[in-house]
């Protein structure tokens, strides 16, 4: 039983708060069972696995916790990115917000066959929010990392004003969906070189635009759907 705050595990969990150390150590933390669980599931063996009142006292547990009180198991994993591939995937560009990230990781795994492809300037998806935020889903189904030239296939930017509805699009494997930030949208350079440029026409008395990750659902759902339809 640990009862030190100073053990050598606790200070790992405690570094791997911040972004520097997750990177420079390759680790990251999934707090809760059913990340715990997920894991396991995806047949992923923690480093360091720590369970409130059996392992570590559970006021030390909570100190070292995104969470706070109340949390029951921490998990140290190592870091895993897939490779580029599937008949579907996402490439984010600028998403800055790890929950969305997370999101669209979750997303990704349940309506299409290849990964999120992680390109310049977005949030860690080995930090807590993320790792939280995809519900267990990275363990399944881990992040890439590309810029926009390596992307296979069929490119299609999805951006507001775009002028042709994502239905209109005709699409064929492989296909990656590229989104930017809500705010900002995709950069010049990468909407310019897509394969196709299209958007999800809103209600016009409805907001002006879709959360990223909500917009990645609708597509890949839409996708997804006309893709299997035609084999």
């Amino acid at each position: 039983m640990i009862t030190s705050a100073q053990n050598e595990q606790l200070k790992t969990l405690r570094k791997l708060q911040e972004k520097k150390y997750r990177e420079r150590l390759g680790l990251f933390v999934a707090e809760g069972e059913d990340l715990v669980d997920a894991a396991s599931a995806a047949g992923w063996e923690p480093q360091i696995l720590l369970v409130s009142g059996e392992d570590v006292e559970p006021e030390l547990l909570a100190s070292v916790s995104s969470l706070g009180s109340g949390t029951r198991v921490v998990g140290v994993y190592a870091q895993r990115w897939s490779d580029l591939g599937g008949d579907l995937s996402v490439y984010l560009h600028g998403v800055h917000d790890p929950g969305n990230v997370g999101a669209v990781i979750r997303s990704a795994h349940a309506l299409c066959d290849g990964p999120v492809v992680l390109g310049p300037d977005c949030a860690d998806p080995w930090s807590p929010k993320a790792v939280r935020a995809s519900m267990g889903s990275l363990f399944a189904r881990p992040p890439a990392r590309a810029d926009f030239p390596a992307l296979p296939g069929t490119t299609i930017a999805l951006e507001r004003g775009a002028g042709l509805a994502l239905s209109q699009v005709e699409v064929s494997a492989p296909a990656v969906v590229c989104l930017g930030a809500e705010r900002e949208g995709l950069p010049a350079g990468v909407s310019e070189e897509a394969s196709v440029r299209a958007e999800i026409p809103l209600r016009p008395d409805g907001p002006e635009s879709l959360n990223v990750a909500m917009a990645a659902t609708v597509a890949l759902y839409d996708l997804g759907n006309r893709m299997a339809a035609h084999g």
